[in-house]
């Protein structure tokens, strides 16, 4: 637990320390000012009969701390203002900067696959989490560093004027201070449980509503809620759990209060008249105390709640990425993007058959080359490990001369454009969707992809234009419309090669065959890798090659 909370802080949150550690002091301030009030309060109460023993110890006589009240009463509630806003301004940058840590680290390692395989939890790691996170800081280390300092200030007041006196109060009060650490750890594996509970139940939710019909096709959804219902009740008992552990906390961390309250009593009875003012003056002080210490319970079961989020964010972010960036990356070649492989060796893993042995292939710039093959063959397996979202166990892939695996990941792509044969429109405008592959780029651009992909006039009927939204997975457009979208993205790409991996896919036959006789000219000047099924008679490839047992045969048709 402390290894994973250590690392969020040093690792996660470190360029944000000046933030985080600023509003922890505005917390410490504020409790001692707390503090400050009740104990002038205290001194106050205690009036002429106690000024004698409170005199002698230094202190402000009751008249005078009664006077000091007024100018620290407004200085409570801004400090406790000034609080909130630090530390949740703290909090909110440093949790932004972890989700963006964390889908980098996705990004990164998707493509080879996570171990997740549920969306639900795979969403719950980057949404619930990271929210969890903010315990850390928020319901632990800010109430924590305040209710140390108030501690700490009381036994220094109080063994000014009795150490016996002190140490009777204090004990009771760091012991409740430490009580939720002690705790933690039985919290952690509860929290933990539950964490794991919550993605079990968000996969129950998301996985039979994202594929609802089939679901409702196969009439399923009576086993879809029973699973539902499984989950909601595992997540009830480990949150239960959790609770539990959380209630235990707060009542020992209530009676050691209390406990302190007495001792002050019982200091205050034994040592007769001359005890009744420093008795007084440690109540004040315990009860200025509680509101501070009545925080950690909680602190205990968030800190136990964080280190479960962050164990589970680090165990998908801790994968290895499918393909290592090289230690010290080659320059592309300033001119040539003629792609060669030779001897290409490559299995999804170790324990599945190779899906290239010896494979051998050679695109020239300019060339069209059209690949077919049956499922299964390795075709699009060919266009992740051109793409660099996989890496080969042997041979080599080369472009302009420069092999693949001394080259970036990003500089590649910026070479390779793709157009995957399930190409999703995000829930966004044309415009948006369309500069995924040129951020850059100006409206006349975007203008010209469309026009090239035969979709221009559609968009510009539609009352909104380019801002037109697209809706879920494109939702609001036709399969063929939405394929043209895709398509005019992936020209927008100033990338020299462009690989289609089964671009008509999910088209009928009449619009498969406009879609494709699109492609010969949308497509001039570049480098094409056609990866299809079959070939219908409009593609126009230079080269056909046929995928057969691992290797790339030439073929007439």
């Amino acid at each position: 637990m402390r290894r994973d909370l250590a690392r969020v802080l040093a690792e996660l949150w470190r360029g944000h320390a000046g933030r985080l550690a600023g509003g922890a002091a505005v917390a410490v301030a504020a409790a001692l000012l707390g503090l400050a009030l009740l104990a002038l309060a205290g001194l106050g109460v205690a009036g002429a009969g106690g000024q004698a023993a409170l005199a002698g110890a230094g202190l402000v006589s009751g008249l005078a701390a009664l006077a000091l009240l007024r100018p620290l009463v407004p200085l409570r509630p801004l400090a406790r203002y000034a609080e909130r806003l630090l530390t949740h301004e703290a909090t909110f940058r440093a949790l932004a900067d972890t989700r963006l840590w964390f889908f980098r680290r996705l990004a990164e390692r998707l493509p080879a696959g996570l171990g997740l395989r549920r969306a639900g939890d795979l969403l719950g790691r980057l949404v619930a989490d990271v929210e969890a996170l903010d315990g850390l800081y928020l319901r632990a280390l800010v109430p924590g560093a305040a209710a140390l300092a108030a501690v700490l200030a009381i036994a220094l007041l109080l063994g000014m004027l009795a150490p016996r006196l002190a140490a009777a109060v204090a004990l009771p009060l760091a012991l409740a201070l430490l009580a939720p650490l002690a705790l933690a750890p039985a919290a952690a594996r509860a929290a933990a449980a539950a964490a794991a509970s919550q993605g079990a139940l968000r996969a129950a939710v998301v996985d039979p509503l994202t594929g609802l019909e089939d679901t409702l096709a196969a009439n399923a959804e009576g086993r879809a809620a029973a699973r539902l219902a499984e989950a909601g009740a595992a997540l009830a008992a480990a949150q239960r759990r959790l609770a539990m552990r959380g209630a235990l906390g707060g009542a020992l961390g209530g009676l050691l209060v209390q406990a302190a309250l007495l001792a002050a009593l019982g200091w205050g009875l034994a040592a007769g008249p001359e005890g009744v003012a420093p008795a007084l003056l440690a109540l004040f002080l315990v009860v200025a105390a509680a509101e501070t210490l009545g925080l950690m319970p909680r602190a205990g079961a968030a800190l136990a709640a964080a280190a479960a989020a962050a164990r589970r964010l680090f165990q998908a972010a801790d994968q290895p990425p499918p393909v290592a960036e090289p230690a010290a990356p080659a320059p592309l070649p300033p001119r040539g993007h003629a792609i060669r492989i030779r001897d290409l060796r490559f299995a999804w893993a170790p324990d599945r058959p190779p899906v290239f042995e010896g494979l051998d292939l050679d695109v020239p710039e300019g060339a069209r080359v059209a690949i077919l093959g049956p499922s299964g063959s390795g075709k699009s397996t060919l266009a992740a490990l051109l793409l660099k979202l996989a890496a080969p166990q042997g041979g080599r892939i080369t472009l302009g001369g420069a092999d693949l695996a001394t080259l970036p990941a990003a500089a590649v792509r910026g070479r390779i454009a793709c157009l995957t044969q399930d190409a999703r429109l995000f829930d966004d405008t044309i415009a948006a969707n369309l500069r995924l592959a040129a951020p850059e780029a100006e409206d006349a651009a975007l203008w010209r992809a469309l026009e090239a992909a035969r979709v221009a006039e559609l968009v510009r009927a539609l009352p909104e234009g380019l801002e037109t939204r697209c809706g879920e997975a494109g939702a609001r457009l036709s399969g063929g419309q939405a394929r043209r979208l895709a398509l005019a993205r992936a020209l927008l790409s100033p990338a020299p090669v462009l690989i289609l991996d089964e671009p008509a896919a999910g088209l009928d036959t009449e619009t498969e065959c406009e879609f494709l006789a699109t492609l010969d000219a949308a497509t001039a000047g570049r480098s094409v890798i056609l990866i299809v099924h079959r070939l219908i008679g409009v593609e126009r490839p230079t080269r056909i090659l046929r995928l057969i047992g691992g290797r790339a045969i030439p073929a007439t048709g």
